[in-house]
């Protein structure tokens, strides 16, 4: 996971953007041997419970996807407020779609 500042900015001020209706991910290659993924939930999505229960679910999502991951990129996974709403599946869906058309996806994708 990406936890410095400096990461965060870096992939703010740069790489390939790809969204969806439940979230938007921002994409820079590195020449790391893995990849690294930054979450953010802002105010927008409401109060502190349910910010830190989007983090979780997507956390989840990643973990189950971690072995399709190709290696070498920092991703920064910005959550959006119809993302509280969604189920299991439609989470999965979506950030499935969006790593699979950002490169870091590799395989089969389960949409």
């Amino acid at each position: 996971m990406l936890s410095r500042p400096q990461d965060f900015v870096t992939l703010q001020g740069s790489g390939t953007i790809r969204s969806h209706q439940l979230l938007l991910a921002r994409f820079v290659r590195t020449d790391l041997e893995t990849s690294r993924f930054g979450l953010a939930t802002g105010r927008k999505l409401g109060g502190a419970v349910v910010r830190n229960r989007v983090r979780r679910r997507l956390r989840e999502a990643l973990r189950v996807m971690a072995p399709s991951f190709q290696p070498g990129w920092d991703v920064l996974i910005i959550a959006r407020p119809a993302l509280i709403e969604a189920d299991h599946e439609a989470l999965v869906g979506a950030l499935g779609r969006v790593l699979h058309r950002g490169g870091v996806l590799g395989g089969q994708t389960s949409t």
